[in-house]
């Protein structure tokens, strides 16, 4: 039977990157509503996926990367410690915006029966974007939980107007979501 998947994009981050540091505290905050996502799907035993950048570091694996991150102050390591996988998650690195390009994710996405994909993480005006839109194009049932998203505050408007724009892209906040999974309706 189809069930949903979360996907949890690019919350392991060293935020050292230009607007960086004034995302972190932002995606701590999403960080924090993905993890509450996170255990309502852990409850069900639904598919929870992590798929991040590597930093460029082409010899390093999620965990390492994920290990990287716990152990650095502030954001990174209360976002890692905050969220760091579990030995029934799945991860897959990602080179570029979206989670499918050049990743196994599609194969996975396959084997695990899974119809619909809720997508929090950060940026929403980037990653989220090319992943919900690319997760359209493959016919998945797509949710992005806009709360549950990091953004500079001045781009979250539009990138918001843009995925409802789409119509084949849900935009929901955590708390509708988690009351629709508690009522049995995963949508």
């Amino acid at each position: 039977m189809p069930r949903p998947a979360l996907l949890i994009v690019d919350l392991f981050s060293r935020f050292d990157f230009p607007d960086g540091p004034q995302l972190a505290s932002l995606a701590f905050k999403a960080a924090k509503k993905a993890r509450r996502i996170r255990d309502a799907f852990d409850e069900k035993q639904w598919p929870v996926i992590y798929a991040n950048d590597n930093f460029g570091d082409w010899k390093c694996g999620f965990q390492q990367l994920a290990e990287v991150c716990r152990h650095e102050p502030g954001p990174p390591g209360e976002i890692a410690k905050l969220l760091f996988p579990g030995p029934d998650h799945y991860t897959v690195l990602k080179p570029k915006h979206s989670a499918f390009l050049a990743t196994p994710l599609a194969v996975l996405l396959a084997k695990l029966d899974v119809s619909t994909l809720v997508l929090t993480g950060m940026a929403l005006d980037s990653c989220i974007i090319a992943t919900a839109i690319d997760a359209n194009s493959r016919e998945f049932s797509t949710v992005v939980v806009s709360d549950a998203t990091a953004c500079l505050p001045q781009r979250r408007p539009s990138a918001l107007t843009l995925l409802r724009s789409t119509g084949g892209v849900e935009v929901r906040t955590a708390q509708a979501l988690l009351r629709s999974l508690e009522s049995g309706h995963e949508r």
